[in-house]
């Protein structure tokens, strides 16, 4: 009975995987017909804040939550320059709707796993997480080496390709990092509200409000526009609510299965996706080769090579 349990929750943890490609080509479409990523960033932030808040307001623990992170502000728990961590959040979705629509779902997914495993290396060894500074190891930099050798395998067979623009990968890259360290600061935030969906609130305010100030900054020194939301597939506009429920799913099953087996579970779900989302789906110009599945697969080894360490906390 157990094994089929954990059978089961195995096969959710790689279900919750396969949101966040799906998210990022829905909010890649949605970027690329209103041709302003910035506002198809905030209508995938300000959606998912609506969803949170009416859940908050409707959930007694939720509140709570908020009450404990208040009392910790007030009485300097912790700095009061990580309750904007969302702002890294709103940073992640700009740069991923901006991105997406160049590279495809799965260059922009290696990409991005490479530069949250590099990050990962720089915070724990500042002790962001909380629990102190960790010492980098061996093990860490062999993970952090596999995936950003990845990223190279993916592209190699389009480096000299008019299609590949760098700048793209580069900032799929610097997005993984924004987000290594978002979940880094949110780890500490949660600490004081103990309750997940308390701290993504929190999230949803903080990204949505530097999305509004950025694309209000666009339109007064730049030439961008606000567009009317277009007409298209009703699934570019699910970007906040799969992020919402990306959240409450993960933070349910991670419970269960621990950190480790999720995170191997939900990124091998995360790059399967993103291969087929690019095979069945692809945002014009994006081709699937065999590099970009060797380098799927490097990814994935990489992600094991960094959590391997861990093995003996899930027995």
């Amino acid at each position: 009975m157990t094994t089929h349990k954990n059978q089961r929750l195995d096969f959710l943890a790689a279900l919750s995987g396969f949101m966040i490609p799906l998210q990022a080509r829905a909010n890649g479409e949605l970027s690329h017909r209103l041709g302003n990523g910035v506002e198809a960033a905030l209508f995938s932030f300000g959606s998912g804040l609506i969803i949170v808040a009416i859940f908050a307001l409707s959930n007694r623990q939720v509140r709570e939550g908020v009450s404990r992170l208040r009392l910790a502000v007030a009485r300097k728990a912790f700095p009061r320059w990580m309750l904007f961590a969302g702002m890294l959040g709103g940073t992640f979705v700009a740069i991923q709707t901006h991105v997406v629509p160049f590279i495809g779902v799965a260059i922009y997914t290696v990409a991005s796993l490479a530069g949250q495993t590099a990050t990962s290396l720089l915070v724990d060894r500042m002790g962001l997480t909380g629990g102190g500074k960790k010492h980098i190891t061996s093990r860490r930099i062999l993970a952090a080496t596999l995936t950003v050798f990845a990223v190279f395998v993916s592209v190699l067979d389009r480096i000299n390709a008019a299609d590949l623009n760098f700048l793209f990968v580069s900032l799929a890259c610097i997005a993984g990092a924004v987000v290594g360290i978002q979940r880094a600061l949110n780890g500490r935030i949660n600490e004081y509200s103990e309750q997940s969906f308390a701290t993504s609130l929190l999230n949803f305010i903080m990204g949505t409000t530097f999305l509004v100030i950025f694309l209000t900054l666009t339109l007064i020194f730049g030439d961008s526009k606000i567009v009317a939301p277009p007409a298209g597939p009703w699934w570019m506009y699910t970007g906040g609510f799969i992020g919402v429920m990306y959240i409450a799913w993960s933070a349910t099953i991670v419970q269960h299965l621990g950190v480790l087996t999720f995170t191997l579970f939900s990124v091998g779900g995360q790059l399967v996706s993103s291969l087929l989302i690019d095979l069945i789906s692809p945002t014009h110009g994006v081709r699937v080769s065999w590099y970009l599945v060797a380098g799927i697969l490097l990814s994935y080894l990489g992600v094991i090579a960094g959590g391997a360490r861990n093995s003996q906390l899930q027995k």
